[in-house]
């Protein structure tokens, strides 16, 4: 029979997977997970990615074994490690769904081209995204550079179905050598990851039973929700599409059916709404292969010249939550405590870092990637640079979220505050948005003592946002 190697990176999981399936229709399956200095390069290499990349395995390693396939672990140069294998087992193909750095697809087309000419079979595969970047162009060839009309011509565009998910598979009779995933030594050496655990559950089966509940029961209510980082009613899929614990293709497939079968115009509003964000995660991708650049580089040449003012001790005050505004300092709370910040918040904080402190997006970007879950380069790249006015389809640089009004806007009666800062619990509604402005008997009875307990501001709203547009001003010629 034919024996096919699946070469599983992000991807790891059963249903709608591409190179899985072909395989398995096709004879023996032999799954691999080799992790490469490449990987260390990418994404991945972040503390909190490779938490969750260590967990994932663990799912998919007993998903697979219960299937009767045992995943083969190794560690080292991806060509070197597949061809022995190859070698190993004698296999006819090797087949992998596609990665979109551009630094990856230069190494898989040199594996491809090597493998080629040793008489090995190299297929690969969409399984990342809906649309494979490049195919989607504006009406001058050009790729997009508005998110809206990329949203519009992608309404009109085929969205290919989901693979079904084998129920069994054709095995290899032979045992082949293999790491632990515990030698990939993927866990950080602090406690950190150690609260990570309340939080999220990793893994294929962890994905679907999120999508189901969330499906069911905050899907309806998700264009509201969305906004109000004290409600659940948001999906927490991103972390699960990032490692490719689930199929963006099948939650694609599954909120349209929910589009077309439920006539009740705010549920239609709140699926569609749910849609869109998945297509500014393909619009991100988009950007990422045309624009590669886009992880470290602003794409208006202007911002090259910004005036930051990168400095140690206000960065810190950042990362740490100490900033003295309550909706700032709960996301970051939120981040360090969760891997995971509300999309509302995640906006307010890199507002402030950027245009409060006038402090790099490139800064802010690194953060994130050591700490989010979800990190993923395209989505954070394009998201700094949203906020940061240096991208193509950006904020306008005069748009200055004020952190106060925010937090009275989106969590008035300041749930999400007391949660993530638990010192200003007692405080009353009226002030738990402006701590500073309470009366010195209301802050003793709340056990708050400002500048000790809970920071003064570290910078006047005021102030700092005359400083950003005096800033923006010698680059907004180019905006």
């Amino acid at each position: 029979m034919k024996k096919t190697i699946v070469w599983l990176r992000r991807d790891l999981r059963i249903h709608d997977n591409p190179a899985l399936w072909e395989a398995s229709e096709q004879g023996i399956v032999i799954p691999v997970f080799i992790w490469s200095k490449e990987d260390e390069q990418m994404s991945l290499s972040s503390y909190a990615s490779k938490w969750w990349l260590h967990h994932s395995l663990l799912s998919l390693q007993k998903k697979l074994y219960r299937m009767g396939l045992s995943l083969t672990i190794r560690q080292g140069d991806s060509l070197d490690e597949l061809t022995t294998i190859i070698e190993e087992t004698r296999a006819n193909a090797v087949f992998f769904n596609e990665s979109y750095d551009s630094s990856i697809l230069t190494r898989d087309e040199m594996i491809r081209e090597r493998l080629n000419s040793d008489g090995v079979e190299v297929e690969t595969f969409n399984s990342h995204l809906l649309f494979p970047p490049g195919i989607l162009l504006n009406k001058k060839n050009e790729p997009y550079k508005v998110f809206t009309s990329f949203w519009k011509n992608t309404m009109h565009e085929s969205v290919i179905q989901p693979k079904p998910t084998p129920v069994e598979f054709s095995t290899l009779n032979q045992f082949l050598p293999t790491l632990a995933i515990e030698d990939l030594k993927l866990l950080p050496s602090v406690n950190w990851d150690e609260k990570l655990v309340e939080h999220w559950v990793p893994g294929e089966d962890g994905a679907i039973k999120r999508w189901q509940q969330f499906s069911e029961e905050g899907m309806s209510k998700y264009l509201e929700g969305r906004d109000i980082p004290s409600f659940d009613d948001v999906s927490l899929l991103s972390p699960h599409l990032a490692c490719g614990d689930i199929s963006v293709r099948s939650i694609w497939f599954s909120s349209k059916m929910l589009l077309e079968s439920d006539s009740v115009s705010y549920m239609h509003s709140s699926v569609e709404a749910f849609m869109r964000q998945l297509i500014w995660r393909e619009f991100a991708y988009h950007q990422w292969i045309h624009f590669p650049e886009i992880v470290h580089t602003p794409l208006r040449e202007k911002f090259e010249d910004f005036p930051w003012r990168d400095t140690d001790e206000m960065f810190t005050f950042w990362k740490k939550g100490l900033t003295g505004y309550p909706l700032v300092d709960a996301g970051m709370r939120q981040l360090w405590e969760t891997g995971a910040i509300h999309n509302r918040v995640r906006m307010v904080v890199a507002s402030f870092l950027v245009k409060h402190l006038l402090i790099s997006w490139q800064e802010g970007s690194d953060w994130f990637k050591e700490t989010l879950v979800d990190f993923d380069v395209a989505n954070n790249a394009m998201g700094w640079q949203w906020v940061a006015g240096s991208g193509i389809d950006s904020a306008p640089y005069f748009r200055i979220f004020n952190p106060i009004l925010q937090s009275q806007k989106f969590d008035g009666e300041g749930v999400y505050l007391r949660k993530w800062l638990p010192e200003l619990a007692k405080l009353p509604t009226k002030y738990i948005h402006t701590p500073w402005e309470a009366p010195i008997d209301v802050l003793q009875k709340a056990e708050i003592e400002l500048g000790k307990t809970y920071p003064f501001p570290i910078i006047d709203h005021s102030f700092a946002r005359k400083r950003a547009l005096e800033a923006f001003a010698t680059v907004k010629t180019n905006i």
